[in-house]
């Protein structure tokens, strides 16, 4: 008897691990920027964005996934409801190229095999390198120049997925990036014209949008054994 229950939590083990299925797909949303320049609202998508995905579904509670996403930072300090902020009158401009891989953790059973509870709210944690322009000097008042620089942030974002057909899901979720940097709007403390802001405190971006996907993957069949 025991070794029967040894044997069914190795078969357990092994459909866990192994009954995989693939996602790939596309996302479109907005984007918004967090820091010393512009509206302090911090939920506020202002710019089109999006990318592509692919997703490993490990088990119906935890997937894999790794995203490409291609982004615009715009901040302007006359739409910021604060007056010293309005009054400086900085606007900026800022493209992103980033790479993001990380786990979705399913609050409920999730499993594309089936019509039975395929929908979910999900965690989502993440370790993102992403490509800017920064300043890098100053030839002339208000000529500067630039390049690109990488970074990494920290991506924590919530969403909500469900399956359409048999093979397409759509998803909405919402994620912020806390970075490690604090010159996504230009600042820089060796331009004077360009030495603002708070320089203990370190930009955040937001993404929000929905996703589309197609999985694909058959699971292994499960047969019990007999005795």
């Amino acid at each position: 008897m025991k070794k029967q229950k040894i044997l069914y939590v190795l078969i357990f083990i092994s459909t866990s691990l192994w009954a995989q299925l693939h996602e790939v797909g596309f996302f479109i949303g907005g984007s918004n920027y967090i820091g010393d320049v512009g509206n302090e609202t911090y939920f506020n998508p202002n710019q089109l964005g999006g990318g592509i995905l692919y997703k490993r579904n490990i088990n119906t509670r935890i997937a894999l996934r790794a995203t490409y996403t291609r982004l615009k930072l715009v901040a302007d300090d006359n739409a910021a409801s604060n007056m010293d902020r309005k009054n400086t009158g900085f606007k900026i401009t800022n493209t992103l190229d980033e790479l993001s891989a990380g786990i979705e953790f399913n609050y409920f059973n999730y499993d594309l095999t089936t019509h039975d509870q395929a929908y979910t709210p999900y965690l989502l944690f993440e370790i993102t390198a992403f490509n800017y322009s920064v300043d890098t000097g100053s030839t002339a008042p208000s000529n500067y120049e630039y390049e690109r620089k990488t970074s990494f942030a920290i991506p924590l974002g919530v969403g909500f997925k469900a399956k359409l057909l048999d093979h397409f899901t759509v998803a909405a979720e919402i994620k912020g990036r806390y970075t490690f940097v604090d010159n996504l709007d230009y600042n820089n403390p060796n331009i004077p014209l360009l030495n603002y802001g708070n320089p203990d405190s370190n930009d955040w971006y937001l993404f929000s949008g929905i996703i589309f996907t197609y999985s694909f993957g058959r699971p292994p069949c499960f047969i019990p054994p007999t005795y």
